[in-house]
């Protein structure tokens, strides 16, 4: 098992960390990417349930 964490450790080193900067685009693309399929999916989810509701009613 301690084989395995050190064996971990060492590859950790090796990892390219983002600098700040990069590390905040990223954060920012990621953000703005779940709130656009967020909006996207309630609008088609809503047009769905109107369209089922005005059908069957």
């Amino acid at each position: 098992m301690f084989k395995f964490f050190r064996n971990v450790s060492r590859e950790m080193s090796k990892v390219s960390w983002p600098k700040g900067r990069e590390l905040f685009n990223y954060t920012v693309t990621v953000i703005a990417t779940v709130l656009f399929f967020a909006v996207f999916f309630g609008l088609v989810d809503f047009g769905i349930s109107e369209a089922l509701n005005t059908f069957f009613e």
